[in-house]
């Protein structure tokens, strides 16, 4: 079996399509200034996003939690010509930071940032979602994936982000947020309005194929 995660991590991007200059920028500038940097997807991950979003070729994208702009341009990597990403973050500090991110992108003209609670800003952005990114608060991810799920078309994708919780979900004692994970977990296994399968790529990525 492999020896540790960190030599994994490195063979997995060393054989992966290397990040442009922007998200090596990014992923640099988010180490140096931010507290919880690994909150970022990161190389592989984005790169995943990215394959994932090339294969569906969305015209919609819908991501909740921008953090700082990172995955948000990998998911914007396959859109359609017209298509558009709606990205939405609670943090205001970082909103000037991150839209210059989006600018330096060939991407500018298709994303569209949103800053506030994204339990009142989904409800005003009208229209069905090719691809739903959820990777924000844990607490509320059942929620944002009960007001989306009627919104993606056959075929489309809901993405949830942490659903590993860090290993927290194989604990005999889970805390009161791991608990969420785990219910979150347990209710889209049973969902029989999606395919699904868990991808244990960084802290696991439940991927969810609307029937």
């Amino acid at each position: 079996m492999f020896q540790n995660e960190d030599q994994v991590n490195t063979y997995l991007e060393a054989h992966s399509d290397e990040e442009d200059s922007l998200l090596k920028r990014i992923n640099r500038e988010t180490y140096l200034r931010e507290t919880m940097p690994h909150m970022m997807s990161g190389h592989y991950q984005g790169r995943v996003l990215s394959m994932i979003s090339k294969m569906i070729n969305p015209k919609r994208i819908l991501e909740i939690g921008t953090f700082t702009g990172y995955a948000t341009l990998c998911l914007a990597e396959g859109l359609q010509e017209e298509g558009v990403i709606y990205t939405i973050d609670i943090n205001e500090e970082q909103q000037e930071r991150v839209s210059g991110y989006f600018e330096a992108s060939s991407f500018a003209h298709q994303i569209e940032y949103r800053i506030g609670d994204a339990f009142e800003i989904i409800p005003s952005i009208e229209g069905q979602f090719d691809l739903v990114f959820i990777d924000a608060d844990k607490k509320r991810n059942l929620v944002y994936y009960n007001m989306l799920i009627d919104r993606v078309p056959k075929g489309g994708l809901i993405l949830v982000d942490n659903v590993l919780w860090k290993g927290k979900v194989f604990d005999e004692n889970p805390d009161n947020q791991t608990k969420q994970v785990l219910e979150l977990n347990s209710t889209l296994a049973i969902d029989n309005r999606v395919d699904k399968l868990i991808l244990p790529i960084r802290d696991g990525l439940f991927v969810l194929r609307k029937k």
